[in-house]
């Protein structure tokens, strides 16, 4: 399905542009929260993972931080960031997740950050565990700043939900 949405509600002038149906875009261009009241409550996981680009002396001070273990303090945070998900991103239904895992591993050339978000509810969790990976890596750039401000997190995606209307899973790269 698709719909014409004026883009900017018209603030910077209006353009009509014919897209696919955004579900947080009403016809007029304006932004809503979206109505799961009628979706069935199913149980719905949601991955997503980053990585977080280090130099070498990054990784070498790693293990000698001055403010402490900053793997467990990443993945502390991402669970803390996931939990609070609808407070940040404004449009998210807040949602009573029933597991956060957020694993924060080094790999060559940086570290891993996966998380992997559950609940069971009308809506989905993509969100928590973007906002996971997220504040995770984040976390990690205040930690090691300080060694030098070179720090790039990156490849924040998706690799899978499941549950509601469409499970969807990322094809691997061969």
């Amino acid at each position: 399905m698709t719909q014409s949405i004026l883009i900017a509600s018209g603030r910077w002038g209006v353009d009509s542009v014919h897209m696919p149906e955004l579900s947080h875009v009403t016809d007029r261009g304006d932004v809503r929260m979206v109505d799961v009241s009628g979706k069935p409550t199913t149980l719905r996981e949601a991955c997503a993972t980053g990585f977080l680009k280090l130099t070498p002396e990054h990784e070498a001070a790693l293990s000698r931080l001055p403010k402490g273990d900053a793997l467990t303090t990443a993945q502390i945070a991402g669970i803390q960031g996931g939990k609070r998900c609808s407070e940040l991103i404004p449009l998210c239904h807040p949602v009573a997740l029933t597991h956060l895992d957020v694993q924060v591993t080094p790999a060559p050339g940086g570290i891993a950050i996966t998380a992997t978000a559950r609940t069971e509810a009308q809506t989905g969790v993509e969100m928590e565990a973007y906002t996971a990976v997220v504040v995770a890596g984040i976390t990690l750039i205040d930690m090691l700043k300080a060694v030098g401000p070179d720090l790039v997190l990156t490849d924040v995606r998706l690799e899978r939900k499941t549950g509601g209307k469409a499970e969807w899973r990322r094809e691997s790269a061969s």
